[in-house]
């Protein structure tokens, strides 16, 4: 909506707060796509990542009507924190230890990291198949080792933001991120892929 083409996505929030509905409908626009993918990387079902992503903005509405948001410039990192609540519950619900099956016909190409690499044409190509290798292999990971590595890579939040949208300290986030590496390094070693990225 025009009208809110130079409004934050904070300030945004503030305004559906004051009673403005259009300006969380702009809101939702700005932030679903890569709030889903998130959702959608962590549990790997279409369905269920329907259900947290509803659920999720179900409690964002709650509350920022009840005045629990304050403008910290981070309302991607607060709505992220709510999803990964909910993700959480979701688990407990169902007395799983956060492994996901994955299904056969999943990847992550809707993640569009290769995109960002500022390089000619061939290093370019190097780097969308190294990419898509990480990937493929990230789909290997335990679920806490995947999310980790997705947050620090794909949505580039510090591990200070990890820990405090996942719940854990800083340590944990880091201890995760270094098991990912390691069972990343070791898939790259079996299956003979070099990860290294062309400049």
């Amino acid at each position: 909506m025009k009208q809110f083409e130079s409004l934050t996505d904070e300030q945004l929030a503030l305004l559906y707060v004051e009673g403005n509905n259009k300006a969380f409908d702009e809101l939702l626009v700005r932030t679903q796509e890569q709030l889903f993918t998130y959702i959608m990387f962590v549990v790997r079902d279409h369905d269920l990542a329907d259900d947290i992503f509803q659920e999720t903005f179900v409690k964002a509405i709650v509350w920022l009507q009840e005045g629990r948001y304050t403008n910290s410039g981070k309302i991607m990192f607060w709505l992220t924190r709510i999803a990964h609540n909910v993700i959480m519950d979701t688990y407990r619900q169902v007395r799983t230890e956060h492994v996901v099956d994955l299904p056969d016909d999943n990847n992550l190409s809707n993640l569009k990291g290769a995109e960002v690499l500022d390089t000619w044409r061939e290093s370019q190509l190097v780097n969308e198949q190294v990419l898509n290798d990480v990937k493929k292999m990230m789909e290997a990971l335990p679920a806490t080792q995947r999310e980790v590595v997705y947050m620090r890579f794909f949505q580039e939040l510090s591990f200070k933001e990890i820990a405090e949208a996942t719940g854990v300290s800083i340590n944990t986030a880091l201890g995760r991120m270094r098991y990912a590496m390691i069972n990343l390094r070791k898939m790259a070693k079996v299956h003979n892929i070099e990860l290294a990225l062309t400049c």
